[in-house]
């Protein structure tokens, strides 16, 4: 009798072991992306250093100030550079709790992300042709392996834009969508700062050798 008596209790006391509502430690996303941030800046350290070692060997083949044509990097320079001014606005229009002004610049972000990688492609593309493949020397194979890399972060940030765009419009500006942004607001300033990097040193300062 008495164990019928309290069987309700005891069921009582091991709900409250369940939590029911989502469970999310603070800042936890947040934190764990910047240590993504930093495995993904020993990658791109890794590729510096090799190519500051075998940046110079051309095997008798063309040489940076022969291949390189800074007006189209600079322009290349400038899309990824306003692609990042224009997710900043995004990101203000998010802290107005704005759905769609957020959409609109996540979307002007995209575009100049495409119109990033187009240039980027048309040079490999041109460079290929003229017989620069990354086969051709130490140098041109260093070149392609860190500005490809570059190229592919750019690419899967791309993807994860339209995807995280598809999200809000479905589902709005909830705190989940919130901290995905953030990330990916992370990651895209990231990718400026690597190409500030590869800009300078690269075709910069490979032009002026």
């Amino acid at each position: 009798m008495s164990a019928t008596a309290h069987a309700p209790t005891l069921a009582g006391d091991a709900s409250r072991f369940y939590l029911r509502e989502e469970h999310h430690p603070q800042n936890g996303t947040l934190l764990g992306f910047w240590l993504y941030l930093m495995s993904d800046c020993l990658i791109f350290a890794v590729l510096f250093a090799m190519y500051g070692v075998v940046g110079s060997n051309y095997a008798a083949g063309p040489a940076p100030k022969d291949l390189f044509d800074l007006e189209l990097v600079a322009l290349n320079t400038a899309m990824l550079l306003f692609s990042s001014i224009t997710y900043g606005f995004a990101m203000l229009e998010m802290a107005r709790n704005r759905v769609r002004p957020t959409l609109i610049w996540l979307a002007i972000t995209g575009l100049f992300g495409l119109a990033f990688l187009g240039i980027e492609l048309y040079e490999f593309h041109h460079l290929i042709h003229e017989g620069a493949g990354p086969q051709r020397s130490a140098f041109l194979s260093a070149f392609f392996t860190l500005v490809g890399t570059h190229g592919l972060h750019v690419s899967f940030g791309i993807v994860w834009l339209v995807v995280l765009m598809a999200q809000v419009k479905k589902h709005g500006l909830t705190g989940a969508n919130r901290r995905r942004l953030s990330c990916l607001s992370l990651f895209w300033h990231f990718l400026d700062v690597i190409w500030i990097g590869v800009f300078t040193y690269v075709y910069l300062m490979g032009v002026l050798r």
